[in-house]
C-alpha cells in the first residue's frame, strides 16, 4: 500500500480478537474504559490501545442488538462481494463473515471470476438491492481494474451501505448527521479514542492522509458538533512539506499513509495520543513466512515518547470490522422502525 491509499488491509488485525476483556472496568456510562496497559522501553512507558479487546466488547454489545432484533423476528443481514482471488481479499470477507456469525448476523458471500463484466456485478447489487433479507452490502475494495469502483458503490442503496462510503451518506456525515451509515475505519478510531478516555472535544488532532476511507471522513467526524468530536483537525499529506512541524502539534495523532515508518519518535509530542491505521507487510527473514505486519508509525521508538499508542496488529484493524457489524445492526433497525443503537459513550 502506497501513499494516502489506506483501506481494507487494516482489517486483517485479528490478532487476539477472542480474547477475554481482561483489561477493560465499567465506566459511569456503562462503557468500559480500557484499563491502562504499558509498553515500557528504556524506562518510558506508554499506554497500549487494545483494539482487539475493545471490538470484543463492541461485538457484544452488537450481538445483544441482533438478538433483541430476532426477537421480533428479523435478523440482520450482510451480503459481502468478493470479486477475484486475491489472498488477501479472502481473508478480510472471510474475517467479516466470521465475525457476523458470532454477532448473530446472517452472512452471505458472492464470489464471483476476476473477469466479470461491470454490468454482471452491478446486476448482482441490484437483486441485493431489492432482497429484503440482505440490510447491508459490501463491496471487497479493490475490485479489478476493469471494474470502475465508484459506480458500484454509488449503485448501493444508501440504507444498505455497509462502508459508509456511499455519496449519500458521506454527504449526511458532512451535514452532521450520524443516524446513517459512517464510514468503518474512522468510526472505529473514534470509539478507540472515547473508549479509552481520550475524548476528542478540544484538542488539536492531526490527521496524516487524506482518502476518502479514512482521513477526510475522519476530519469530518471528529469536527462536528457533538460529543465524542469537537476537535480542531489538521490534515496532512504527501504533498505536505515539513510533516513533522504539524505532527508535533497534535494532541492526537492518527497515520494512514500507507507506509512503513511515516512517522518517527522526533515527529511526536510527548504524551501525544497516536493511533495507527497503516498495515504494511516488510520482509523479515526470521519469520517462517518471511515477513511480518507493521503500521505506518515506528512503533518501538514512538512508544517512548507517546502518553497512548496503538500496536500493529491489534490496534485498528479489530474495530473495523465491528464498525461493520454496528452499521449492519443500525440498517436492520431502521428497516424494523427502531431508533439506531448508541455506541458513543458520553464524554
Amino acid at each position: 500500500m502506497t501513499g494516502d491509499d489506506v483501506g481494507d488491509a487494516a482489517d486483517l488485525d485479528d490478532v487476539d480478537a477472542e480474547r477475554e476483556l481482561r483489561f477493560h472496568r465499567p465506566n459511569a456510562t456503562g462503557f468500559a474504559l480500557q484499563e491502562p496497559r504499558h509498553a515500557t522501553l528504556g524506562g518510558v512507558t506508554a499506554q497500549l490501545i487494545d483494539g482487539a479487546a475493545i471490538a470484543a466488547e463492541i461485538r457484544r454489545q452488537v450481538a445483544g442488538g441482533v438478538a433483541r432484533l430476532r426477537e421480533r423476528g428479523i435478523v440482520p443481514g450482510l451480503a459481502a462481494i468478493l470479486v477475484g482471488d486475491n489472498p488477501a481479499s479472502i481473508s478480510y470477507v472471510s474475517a467479516k463473515a466470521r465475525a457476523s456469525d458470532e454477532v448473530g448476523i446472517r452472512a452471505r458471500t458472492y464470489h464471483l471470476p476476476a473477469e466479470t463484466p461491470q454490468e454482471e456485478l452491478l446486476a448482482l447489487v441490484d437483486r441485493l438491492n431489492a432482497d429484503p433479507e440482505v440490510h447491508t452490502i459490501l463491496p471487497q475494495l479493490p475490485l479489478p481494474p476493469h471494474i470502475d469502483e465508484r459506480a458500484v458503490l454509488e449503485r448501493i442503496l444508501p440504507a444498505k451501505d455497509a462502508d459508509g462510503l456511499h455519496p449519500w451518506n458521506l454527504g449526511k456525515l458532512l451535514r452532521g448527521d450520524l443516524d446513517g451509515a459512517i464510514p468503518c475505519t474512522p468510526h472505529g478510531v473514534q470509539q478507540l479514542l472515547l473508549r479509552t478516555g481520550n475524548d476528542p472535544g478540544g484538542k488539536h488532532v492531526v490527521v496524516v492522509g487524506r482518502s476518502t476511507l479514512v482521513g477526510r471522513p475522519l476530519a469530518v467526524l471528529l469536527t462536528n458538533k457533538a460529543p465524542g468530536a469537537n476537535a480542531t483537525v489538521t490534515i496532512c499529506h504527501t504533498g505536505t512539506p515539513d510533516l513533522g512541524l504539524h505532527t508535533r502539534q497534535a494532541d492526537i495523532l492518527v497515520v494512514a499513509a500507507g507506509r512503513p515508518r511515516t512517522i518517527t519518535a522526533e515527529m511526536v509530542k510527548p504524551g501525544a495520543v497516536v493511533i495507527d491505521v497503516g498495515t504494511n507487510r516488510v520482509d523479515d527473514p526470521s519469520r517462517k513466512r518471511g515477513w511480518r505486519l507493521v503500521g505506518d508509525v515506528d512503533f518501538e521508538a514512538v512508544r517512548e515518547v507517546a502518553g497512548w499508542i496503538t500496536p500493529v496488529p491489534g490496534g485498528v484493524g479489530p474495530m473495523t470490522i465491528a464498525m461493520l457489524l454496528v452499521n449492519t445492526l443500525r440498517a436492520a433497525e431502521r428497516v424494523a422502525g427502531l431508533p439506531p443503537s448508541s455506541f458513543a459513550p458520553t464524554p
